[in-house]
């Protein structure tokens, strides 16, 4: 089975696998959407979003670092699996690693939420790097050693990587196909995300596809 994801604007996608739906970064706006794991890469409220919502009525497994679950625990959240930066877990649906970003961290009550992270997936023989909130870092060029087939990455500037180092990005990490995020929600992040498609494809690579929320890609 081909791995299918699905944008939902921002920084939130939905990875399919043939055995479990993984929501990442649920920033639904309320919309009720199935999974069977949550992943969460740090505690503000556009990533933590909608996570006690979704896992209170999905009884979804919430993947996230040892504060954040923590946190989760005292919202009365029970399936919950604590990483942390740099280790990965083999899930029944795939391996979970957790990666650095470099952004800041705190939950929605002003309370510590650890060090925000990236993830790398491995899924039915492919690897995925949601770089999360994140300036551009050089061992983003380590994470590209391992073969990455698809790249997330953000674009919007001010709170994350803007266009030029996320473009930067992509030549340091080396992926076979990268999705843009983490633009247009808020006016101070609006970018043109087809410009920095291919400006993608001119100078790497790599094929650049933006989605529209709500569409779905076979990975």
């Amino acid at each position: 089975m081909l791995l299918k994801l699905t944008w939902f604007g921002h920084s939130c996608f939905l990875l399919e696998t043939a055995s479990a739906r993984v929501l990442i970064d649920p920033f639904l706006g309320g919309r009720e959407v199935a999974a069977d794991y949550i992943l969460v890469s740090h505690g503000h409220g556009d990533h933590l979003g909608d996570t006690v919502a979704v896992a209170r009525r999905t009884g979804a497994t919430v993947v996230a670092n040892f504060e954040i679950t923590s946190w989760l625990a005292k919202q009365g959240i029970k399936k919950t699996h604590a990483q942390h930066i740099g280790g990965g877990f083999d899930h029944p649906w795939g391996r979970v690693k957790l990666t650095i970003a470099h952004h800041g961290s705190s939950l929605p009550d002003g309370s510590y939420g650890g060090n925000p992270c990236g993830f790398l997936l491995s899924a039915a023989g492919k690897k995925i790097y949601f770089a999360g909130d994140t300036g551009l870092f050089y061992d983003m060029k380590l994470i590209g050693e391992e073969g990455i087939d698809l790249a997330i990455l953000p674009i919007g500037d001010n709170y994350t990587m803007g266009p030029a180092d996320a473009l930067r990005a992509v030549k340091l990490i080396g992926p076979g196909r990268v999705v843009p995020c983490h633009y247009d929600t808020f006016k101070v992040i609006r970018q043109d995300p087809h410009a920095w498609a291919a400006e993608v494809e001119r100078t790497t690579g790599a094929r650049a596809t933006v989605m529209a929320p709500g569409e779905t890609i076979d990975i």
